[in-house]
């Protein structure tokens, strides 16, 4: 496989950056005003209906002779008959006011990718290291066999992890590279190998990029990585450091989640 990480080291150099505007995202937010609108004009026509009915009543009562007591009997009965008329009056005010509140609902909210090239410090962990030299062709297998080196010596020796296993890579040329698989602990282990020897990780300032998938894919994001700081200015060092957060021994390939760490100078 003749991938980008092969030159990984020398493209990590800064050549001129290119200027990019990010586009800015205007959130748009439905607007409820035309729904008040409508509820005013429902009332007014209700309001009119009653005012003729009363009026047309106490006319014939006025007309006719007081002496009578039966005449006023009649003239009760149409101011009854006109009160019911305003108590409907507020059911269509009543009936509009649901309108407004169905615009309240929120857009759910977006979720965001993982961060890349976020800024950030390592600090130093005591780890137990194995010294490697891989070809291209077979670099995950390479980087397999060394961590269950590691992982045989601590598990005969009952030591468990302190964190994340880490590949640091020291030199990378077009057909392969050198490199030292790590593994926290919090304990020295004993009987190493001639390859085998306990140190420390990296610490300083890095970058902070995210790789989801297959190790074979990572050119891709080993290019963007170049690309970023490229568009950033920033010089880095030469070296790189990838943690896995996945456990490579037991995860799926397509399925490796892995930060990769870049030393800024």
């Amino acid at each position: 496989m003749i991938g980008f990480r092969r030159l990984a080291l020398a493209a990590l150099i800064p050549a001129a950056a290119l200027s990019l505007g990010l586009p800015e995202v205007v959130a748009q937010s439905p607007s409820p005003a035309p729904a008040a609108s409508t509820s005013p004009p429902s009332t007014s026509p209700s309001l009119t209906n009653p005012a003729p009915a009363p009026s047309a009543s106490p006319s014939p009562a006025a007309s006719a002779s007081p002496a009578p007591a039966a005449t006023p009997s009649p003239a009760p009965s149409p101011a009854a008959s006109a009160s019911p008329t305003p108590t409907n009056s507020p059911s269509p005010a009543a009936s509009a006011s649901p309108g407004p509140a169905t615009p309240a609902a929120t857009p759910a909210p977006v979720q965001t990718a993982d961060p890349f090239g976020l800024e950030t410090s390592l600090e130093a962990k005591k780890v137990v290291m194995v010294k490697g030299t891989a070809n291209w062709d077979s670099a995950f297998d390479t980087l397999i066999d060394a961590f269950k080196a590691l992982n045989t010596l601590l598990d005969k020796q009952g030591i468990k992890h302190a964190g994340n296993a880490m590949i640091v890579y020291t030199s990378t040329d077009d057909t392969g590279f050198t490199f030292l698989a790590e593994i926290p602990v919090e304990q020295d282990p004993k009987n190493l190998s001639k390859d085998m020897s306990i140190g420390k990780s990296p610490e300083g300032k890095v970058l902070k990029f995210v790789h989801r998938g297959s190790y074979d894919n990572m050119d891709n994001t080993y290019e963007a990585i170049t690309n970023h700081l490229d568009d950033k200015r920033l010089e880095a060092k030469d070296t790189f450091i990838e943690e896995y957060l996945t456990d490579p021994l037991k995860t799926a390939e397509d399925k490796l989640v892995i930060n990769v760490f870049v030393p800024l100078k």
